[in-house]
C-alpha cells in the first residue's frame, strides 16, 4: 500500500503531535486525516505553518501538564471504593480492572480519566485496600487508594440460646436441697432420744421399792 508524508495539525495518540512529519497510508490520509483537519500535505506553503503548529503544541502540552499536576495533588487524597461480589469464603468473583476504576472515579468524584492512565500490573482479585499507580502525564505520576469491599452479606454467627429462667431456678433449688442440712433434728430422732434415756442398762436390776 503506498504511503504519503503528512504534517499533523493535532495530537493523535499513537501517531504523533502537532508539527510532526509522519508517513501514513495514502488512503488513511485522504479519507480520514485530511477531511477531519487532523493533518495537511507536506508542501512548501504548509511548511510555513510549522512554527504556529509548534507553538500550539507547546501551549497544549503546558496546559495538560498543569491540569494533571493539579489533579495528582487532589487524587492522592481520595479513596476510590469498589464493591464486588464474593463467595462465603471471601473470594472475589471476577476482578477489578483499570476500566472499573475509571468508571468509579467518574461516578464517585466526577473525574474523567482515560483507563490507559491507570496502571495495574494485574487485575485486583482480593478485598481490602490497594495502591494503584496513575500515569497522568509523561512527567506526572500519582497514587490512588482503591478500597475493594464485598456486597455479599457475611453469614450470621451462631449464638447459643440461654437456658430458660425457670430451668435455672429449678436447677439451683435442687442443688441447694442436696447440699443443705436441716437445722432441726428429725422428729423420729427427737422422739427416740427420751426413750433411750429411760430404758435401763442391761444386767442391772431395778431397786426394790421400800416396804
Amino acid at each position: 500500500m503506498p504511503k504519503t508524508e503528512v504534517i499533523l495539525t493535532h495530537n493523535i495518540v499513537g501517531l504523533g503531535a502537532e508539527s510532526d512529519h509522519v508517513k501514513v497510508a495514502a488512503g488513511y490520509a485522504r479519507n480520514f486525516l485530511f477531511p477531519q483537519g487532523l493533518a495537511i500535505p507536506v508542501t512548501h506553503a504548509n511548511k510555513r505553518r510549522l512554527e504556529s503548529l509548534r507553538q500550539r503544541r507547546a501551549e497544549r502540552e503546558a496546559h495538560e501538564y498543569n491540569t494533571m499536576s493539579e489533579l495528582s495533588k487532589g487524587i492522592t487524597k481520595l479513596t476510590c471504593l469498589v464493591k464486588v461480589k464474593t463467595g462465603d469464603d471471601g473470594k472475589v468473583f471476577g476482578s477489578v480492572t483499570s476500566g472499573t476504576i475509571a468508571d468509579e472515579l467518574k461516578h464517585q468524584f466526577d473525574i474523567s480519566l482515560d483507563k490507559k492512565k491507570i496502571h495495574l500490573d494485574h487485575p485486583i482479585k482480593t478485598l481490602g485496600e490497594h495502591e494503584v499507580e496513575l500515569r497522568l502525564h509523561a512527567e506526572v505520576k500519582a497514587t490512588l487508594k482503591v478500597k475493594v469491599e464485598s456486597t455479599t452479606p457475611l453469614p450470621a454467627p451462631v449464638e447459643e440460646k440461654p437456658a430458660p429462667a425457670g430451668a435455672e431456678k429449678a436447677a439451683g433449688a435442687r442443688t441447694e436441697k442436696r447440699g443443705r442440712r436441716p437445722e432441726g433434728a428429725r422428729p423420729e430422732a427427737a422422739a427416740a432420744a427420751p426413750a433411750a434415756e429411760a430404758k435401763p442398762a442391761k444386767g442391772r436390776r431395778p431397786d426394790k421399792a421400800a416396804k
